[in-house]
């Protein structure tokens, strides 16, 4: 699989687990789902952080998603909610 299209799968499985529980996954059960090794999927990580698109962060000195826009992985004022249930955090 090429660099762009590896990358592209990593996005959305993060996004997509985001939408699903509330909860950005850690490296090594986004790197299960992409079908890499633990420390390819945490490269992989790195290299769409780095990316340059300006709304996704990880943790200050940690491989630990922070925020994945829209989405915030840590608490924030501003509360998401479908159908009654909050179970999201936005930017």
């Amino acid at each position: 699989m090429s660099k762009p299209d590896m990358l592209d799968r990593v996005y959305n499985i993060i996004l997509k687990r985001m939408v699903a529980t509330g909860q950005a996954p850690h490296y090594t059960e986004m790197a299960a789902e992409a079908g890499l090794p633990v420390e390819e999927g945490r490269k992989a990580l790195h290299e769409l952080i780095d990316a340059g698109i300006p709304a996704m962060w990880l943790y200050p000195e940690t491989d630990l998603i922070c925020s994945f826009a829209p989405f915030s992985n840590l608490p924030t004022q501003y509360r998401i909610s479908v159908d009654g249930v909050q179970k999201w955090f936005g930017q």
